[in-house]
């Protein structure tokens, strides 16, 4: 299992998979073909169908650093290793081929080349435990006491760190939302919300305010992603809105210390990779299950932690975050990251501190361990058709 560094990635919306992977995979792929005079490159399935409305093709070239661009657009053609397929070719002055690559964006905004398929990629491991149920084995064995202890003894020592910078990041991607008004670019006319749920919210009552400047905070993170702004994967962008507006409520209501919340973003970083390795977080492979669902498993976990929550209550609050969003599928309309991204971020903060509050009042046990919530997720993923995975052609996207 991979470092959580590759869960939380700093960078520009409105999507991991459809934005960010494709620049990173256009970046590597420019900085291998200096001399090429143009570029072809050839998008499949899901990143074709809904790229336009994601920007792909304005990350690619960006990526490439080249206006002599041709892009094609495979939508009906799926690749069998991802549905986020691309092939990158580079041309010399007379058209003739200089070099190929095939890749794939598989979520998050993490690339796996072709070559790359399978084993290879774990190299880079860090953990040797990938399991839930063997981490917990390891809690009952006293030789860790916290899911963050079991983090930071796997990582460099810079993690911390790192998260400090993520956490950063999220409260600035917090703080821009709550003050920018207008129109989301992309012809749905979506108003921004943010601004105004924090308004109304600090009118009201306890209960009702408490709530909305948890919404207010997931949007304002939401609608930052959808306007193209800095926000971070977590564990994508379509779904980044989540865990911060949890944490950033959190730490205005109770102050925590910083040093509590980073803890808590490396507890949400080791539930979403978890998932990562065990299933998915990609709309375009399993749905928006993966996505918002595994978002809230994390900010579940995350807020549970803070509340002085036992491993095996945090465990509890995680599995119920992901096990009541299964099924979710992931149809943006217009292929935008809007209707209903945005809003599933707001609800999927609240559910995840009702999840919090429902484990912390629990002894830990449960019928249904995280483990087999993740498996279920995967299979129930693959099970939907590709309509409702990131292509627009169906559910709430379809005309």
């Amino acid at each position: 299992m991979k470092s959580i560094r590759n869960i939380y990635k700093i960078g520009m919306g409105p999507s991991s998979s459809h934005t960010m992977g494709p620049r990173f995979a256009a970046q590597e792929f420019a900085a291998k073909t200096k001399g090429a005079h143009s570029y072809k490159v050839t998008l499949y399935g899901s990143l074709a169908a809904t790229g336009k409305g994601h920007l792909t093709d304005h990350a690619i070239c960006q990526g490439l650093n080249s206006s002599n661009v041709e892009i094609e657009w495979k939508a009906q053609e799926f690749l069998p290793y991802h549905p986020n397929g691309m092939k990158f070719v580079a041309l010399d002055a007379q058209g003739k081929e200089i070099e190929q690559s095939l890749c794939y964006s598989i979520g998050g905004g993490d690339v796996v080349y072709d070559e790359d398929k399978g084993e290879v990629v774990e190299k880079k491991s860090c953990y040797s435990l990938n399991k839930m149920e063997d981490i917990l084995g390891l809690v009952k064995a006293r030789e860790f006491n916290s899911f963050w202890e079991f983090v930071y003894a796997h990582e460099d020592d810079d993690l911390p760190a790192y998260l400090g910078e993520v956490w950063d990041a999220m409260q600035a991607s917090v703080r821009k939302g709550l003050v920018t008004e207008g129109t989301l670019q992309g012809g749905l006319n979506i108003q921004r919300k943010a601004c105004s749920y924090k308004i109304k919210s600090n009118g009201n009552a306890f209960s009702m305010q408490r709530h909305g400047l948890v919404f207010a905070n997931a949007l304002a993170v939401a609608e930052e992603n959808a306007g193209g702004g800095i926000v971070v994967t977590a564990p994508t962008c379509g779904s980044a809105g989540v865990l911060p507006a949890v944490l950033y409520s959190l730490q205005e209501k109770y102050d925590f210390e910083t040093v509590r919340i980073v803890k808590a973003l490396a507890t949400a970083g080791l539930i979403a990779a978890l998932v990562k390795k065990n299933a998915s977080v990609a709309g375009a492979d399993v749905g928006c299950q993966g996505e918002v669902g595994v978002a809230c498993s994390m900010a579940a976990a995350a807020a549970c932690q803070l509340f002085g929550g036992s491993p095996y209550q945090i465990e509890y609050a995680a599995t119920m975050g992901l096990e009541h969003f299964l099924g979710l599928t992931c149809d943006p309309v217009r292929g935008l990251v809007q209707v209903p991204c945005i809003e599933r971020n707001a609800l999927a903060a609240a559910r995840a501190l009702s999840c919090s509050a429902y484990a912390s009042l629990s002894d830990g046990n449960h019928f249904v361990g995280f483990d087999k919530v993740v498996r279920v997720m995967l299979e129930t993923g693959h099970d939907l058709p590709n309509i409702y995975k990131e292509t627009s052609l169906g559910g709430l996207a379809k005309d």
